[in-house]
């Protein structure tokens, strides 16, 4: 008899990447080393807006070990070396070539005298509106800096730190500019203007409108109307970016090593971009060390590795160094979030409304523009109801720009809507869990439409809120809530509920497409049996820390019949993986994975064909079970998939017709988004004699469809909760009036460690999605999403009896405090008043909204010890 074949999905296989990972024998960019190779270094702007008067760069030329100096003028010819008759045709993204003669513009002389056509050139992809306004981004600036970090010119030396000393050498000359830094004053009348050929801080609006909204107001019975602040967050990966660019004599091509999330993207992106044919250009991501979103992209510092490379025909590296990171890398949030909603009698909604400001920074990304409206279709969350109208305006500012940043527009979503339910259940006296209940969908497996007009996969919303409630005990939660308010306690409990789901697996490339993203959201994979039995895997999706190999191992092990030691996956190089549509956005198991799952299958299907001519039997008849294939009713009949690969290789005996090998390849295009979802609970204990936060405890019950390596999902839940609690209590990117980024290291950015975090109590359901075979849904992003309101919504819980209802994030120590003395009417520095941390009596207010509180200078760790 035949065994049952042991299933690898769903089990705690051990993570095939680590061992590389945990001895050092990986392989990050800054590993490589090349014959030949300079090195380049960067000078940076530091004025947040200024034009360039004078670049003198004669000192820094004549410094020993320097080959080269290069300024915007210098460098621009070369972004037009063999131009491209059609590069958007080419990439499939709309990378922006406008011709500024429509401007009135013309061409213009290098420094070296050659003729430069002005075009408006921008690495944006994400194009929402036709009147979407696209700054130009010059790799180095030319005319004028727009933020503190813009990069003037570049060093090419012998080693690094030559090419670094040599930075000191050159002279730039500015003439400050007016600087926009605020949002809200970015859109008034009379602000001063990034751009000034716009006329306007506006980069575009984009509205969103279901339902008669108007009719829900005028009708309601409670309406609330609150304001959040998204601050910025700056993505902190363990690894900093990095390229290497290696000129190929040989046939005129190059390889690019780049820390990157998405190297089939970016090499349509560069190829455009520099003029490169795309068949000629290498892009290859190593080990890549972590990138929540901030390697997304095609960066200034790979298109100047390229052109230089191409300039002095050697290699070219460039590693960029933590205070580089902190200004130039992408920043994530910075949104000024307005939310109203409208409820019946009974607390069920009838209408929402939301009003967002994003700060787009001074240049477009890749997907800037377009962060914002991720968040568009999931301010509903989980909640159903009649009436929906969504508004988002662009703003331009003079500061790094924002884009993916993880969640991606989802994690400002969720933190608004739950936060108002909060407030929802505040206006009309229910608990929390209640008003969540009033308002869920019915349980269901099948897609539902939504206000936003998308429709959702699969859920059951009650499930999860039960099972976290009877999880953390939560009548036990509040007894002891109600004991502690009772005795005067100091220390304060509070509860903090946060119900989300999210919008995942993005890929229907119609509907990308019919958003401005370019489309192409399939995913390709490759499923190859070698002679010997053993399987290749080659997948378009990019692992930097998910653990890809190891579970398309598992996937592929369980479709063939082998283990998933047997399975090699091929990854992150466009010469392997010609393919592919990348990593973000938690789209690589629900479509990267399924489609490695449908490739595999391909090849068992193939196989059968070849077992059953091998067995000399119909096809019909054939069964495969535990890597081996069978006659039915005769199972002694039998050939293994070994086997049946070494004879599709041999090719001496295959079925008339057949191509010989067991190799397929499966595009997968889902027709719909996944859609994981989650209740968790916060548990956190405020102290009112100082202001400081403990989370105590942290329950969360997720569900992302079947779950394909236990270890891995507990692993994102975990790092995302962590991001999370961080931008609630801990993270922000703050900037002085000039545009100065005052929290430009770790001293002044405070990154949460093992001991600020809780244990997380952590349960799961599983709802399949119907939107693929394997019913996955995703869920590198859930904590992320999941924690912020969960843990604010806690903080206020805890200071209700003063009757504070908001704290801004981050909620530190000082921000809390204030809080406190606000409500009681209290000066806040006067600290020898009544320090009992009791509520006063008849007292109420919010916390104070005051610019520059709570900043990241302040102690907010471990009561203030911990540096």
């Amino acid at each position: 008899m035949t065994e049952a074949p042991q299933k690898y999905v769903g089990g705690g296989v051990p993570r095939k990447e680590d061992p590389a990972l945990v001895t050092g024998r990986a392989n990050w960019t800054d590993n490589i080393k090349l014959p030949g190779m300079l090195h380049a270094t960067l000078l940076r702007s530091p004025y947040a807006h200024a034009r360039i008067t004078s670049i003198d760069t004669s000192a820094a030329k004549e410094q020993p070990g320097v080959v080269a100096v290069y300024t915007g003028d210098d460098l621009a010819p070369e972004y037009d070396a063999n131009p491209l008759a059609n590069p958007a045709a080419v990439t499939g993204y709309n990378v922006s070539f406008e011709d500024r003669a429509k401007s009135g513009e013309t061409a213009t002389e290098s420094s070296n005298g050659d003729a430069v056509d002005e075009k408006t050139r921008s690495f944006v992809a994400w194009i929402v509106s036709e009147d979407l306004k696209i700054p130009n981004h010059w790799p180095v600036a030319r005319d004028e800096v727009n933020f503190a970090g813009d990069i003037v010119a570049v060093v090419v030396a012998t080693d690094r730190y030559t090419a670094q000393d040599a930075l000191e050498f050159i002279d730039v000359e500015y003439e400050p500019m007016d600087v926009v830094t605020d949002l809200e004053a970015a859109v008034a009348d009379g602000s001063a203007l990034v751009h000034e050929e716009f006329g306007t801080n506006e980069a575009y609006t984009w509205n969103l409108d279901t339902g008669d909204i108007d009719e829900a107001f005028a009708n309601a019975a409670h309406t609330v109307k609150e304001r959040y602040i998204q601050q910025r967050l700056i993505p902190n990966a363990i690894e900093t970016r990095g390229i290497v660019a290696n000129p190929d004599p040989m046939n005129g091509g190059f390889t690019l090593y780049t820390s990157t999330q998405v190297p089939h993207i970016l090499k349509a992106v560069l190829s455009a971009y520099c003029g490169i044919p795309e068949q000629r250009l290498r892009i290859v991501a190593p080990d890549v060390g972590g990138g929540f979103g901030s390697k997304l992209n095609a960066y200034s510092e790979e298109v100047l590795g390229l052109v230089i490379a191409r300039k002095l025909g050697v290699p070219i590296k460039w590693i960029e160094d933590r205070s580089e990171n902190y200004l130039a890398t992408i920043h994530g949030r910075g949104q000024v979030q307005d939310i109203e909603v409208a409820a019946d009698a009974e607390g069920r909604i009838q209408g929402m409304r939301v009003k967002l400001l994003a700060d787009l920074g001074a240049y477009l990304h890749l997907n800037t523009p377009g962060i914002p409206l991720l968040g568009a279709f999931m301010y509903p969350g989980v909640y159903t109801f009649p009436a929906y109208s969504f508004e988002c305006t662009g703003v331009f500012t003079n500061k790094t720009p924002t884009d993916a940043y993880r969640g991606a527009g989802r994690p400002e979503a969720a933190y608004a809507v739950e936060r108002i339910m909060d407030g929802l259940a505040r206006e009309m006296g229910l608990d929390p869990a209640e008003v969540r209940r009033r308002n869920f969908y019915e349980p269901f497996d099948e897609p539902v439409d939504t206000p936003a007009g998308i429709q959702y996969d699969s859920g059951n919303y009650q499930d999860v809120l039960e099972k976290v409630i009877d999880l953390a005990k939560y009548d036990d939660l509040r007894a002891e809530q109600q004991r502690r308010r009772e005795a005067g306690d100091p220390v304060q409990l509070g509860i903090g509920f946060s119900t989300y789901t999210e919008i995942c697996g993005l890929a229907p490339s119609q509907v990308l497409s019919a958003l401005g993203a370019g489309g192409a959201g399939w995913e390709m994979a490759k499923v190859q049996m070698l002679a010997s039995g053993k399987v290749e895997v080659v997948t378009g999706t990019t692992p930097h820390g998910q653990g890809h190999v190891t579970s398309w191992s598992q996937i592929a092990a369980d479709a063939l019949g082998v283990t998933p030691e047997d399975v090699e996956v091929l990854h992150g190089d466009t010469a392997v993986a010609p393919y592919g549509r990348d990593t973000y956005g938690s789209r690589s198991l629900p479509v990267g994975g399924v489609a490695v799952h449908l490739a595999a299958q391909k090849v068992v299907d193939k196989a059968k064909k070849i077992a059953a001519h091998m067995l000399e039997a119909a096809e019909g008849d054939i069964e495969f079970e535990g890597g081996r294939f069978s006659v039915a009713g005769s199972p002694d009949q039998n050939v293994t998939m070994a086997k049946v690969a070494g004879a599709a290789y041999l090719a001496d005996n295959l079925p008339e017709g057949m191509e010989p090998v067991l190799s397929e390849e499966f595009f997968f295009d889902p027709p719909n988004f996944t859609f994981p979802f989650g209740a968790h609970i916060c548990v956190t204990e405020v102290d009112t004699e100082t202001g400081f936060v403990k989370i105590r405890d942290y329950f969360g019950v997720d569900d992302c469809g079947p779950i394909i390596n236990p270890t891995i999902v507990d692993g994102q839940l975990h790092g995302g909760i962590a991001q999370g609690v961080a931008q609630a209590l801990y993270e922000e990117a703050v900037y002085d009036d000039e545009g100065n980024l005052t929290t430009g290291s770790m001293v002044d950015y405070l990154i949460p460690g093992a001991p600020e975090l809780p244990n997380y109590t952590l349960e799961r359901t599983v709802t399949p999605s119907p939107s693929n075979a394997l019913g996955v849904k995703g869920v590198g992003e859930a904590g992320t999403i999941g924690a912020p309101p969960a843990v604010i919504n806690s903080v206020v819980d805890a200071l209700s009896p003063y009757g504070i209802t908001h704290v801004d994030m981050p909620a530190s120590p000082w921000k809390v405090w204030q809080a406190i003395q606000d409500s009681q009417g209290r000066d806040p520095g006067t600290r020898d008043a009544d320090r009992s941390g009791r509520p006063a009596q008849g007292t109420g207010g919010q916390s104070a909204m005051e610019p520059g509180l709570g900043s990241p200078h302040d102690d907010q760790m471990n009561g203030g010890d911990r540096a």
